[in-house]
């Protein structure tokens, strides 16, 4: 019968009983099922882990120029990775980079939500935020009603140096584990003996 149609005959379910079989040009189907795939990854969002790093002795207003470079990354879809590193005796207080990773969090706490808390590995501690669109959502909501009503609401201008910082800020992997040459010199030279 499949002959007589010029179509192939399919096994669909081969463990029924009976098994049923279907005939069907399968080139054509196999065809569909690809071009299906195909508009199925068009709508797909690729999220990319983004990283933030600083150092525990680091400046209000780079503090605030970081934030803003992780907001500019999370309004974009991105996940990011803060990272506080450690140079020679930083590590004997983890404290205070537990202290500006909370700092950083709470002034990202209206667009972003924690996804993986603080945690020292080695002489880096890290944060990992996610983009929360509900959160963003409520935001916009809310800027939008202040707006209609004629009160003037305060927006960052995305000024040129943080949109470079945002597009320069490394893609990690969450596997990857790098190396601070500057912090290893460093240490070279931090661990002097006195002789005492």
């Amino acid at each position: 019968m499949a002959r007589e149609r010029d179509v192939d005959l399919v096994e669909v379910a081969a463990q029924a009983s009976p098994p049923v079989a279907r005939l069907m040009d399968f080139g054509r189907y196999k065809y569909e099922q690809a071009k299906k795939e195909r508009e199925a990854k068009k709508h797909q969002v690729n999220v990319q882990l983004r990283e933030v790093r600083m150092k525990p002795k680091i400046d209000e207003h780079d503090v605030d120029f970081k934030t803003r470079t992780a907001a500019k990354l999370l309004k974009q879809g991105d996940k990011v990775k803060v990272t506080v590193m450690f140079r020679g005796r930083e590590i004997t207080h983890p404290q205070i980079g537990k202290a500006l990773l909370d700092r950083v969090q709470s002034r990202l706490d209206d667009i972003a939500s924690l996804e993986k808390d603080a945690m020292l590995e080695g002489r880096h501690m890290t944060i990992i935020l996610a983009p929360d669109k509900k959160k963003m959502a409520a935001k916009a909501r809310a800027a939008a009603a202040a707006s209609g009503t004629g009160v003037a609401t305060l927006e960052e201008e995305e000024d040129e140096a943080v949109l470079a910082a945002a597009e320069a800020a490394p893609v990690v992997d969450e596997d990857d584990v790098e190396i601070d040459d500057d912090a290893a010199e460093e240490d070279d030279g931090d661990d002097e003996t006195t002789g005492d």
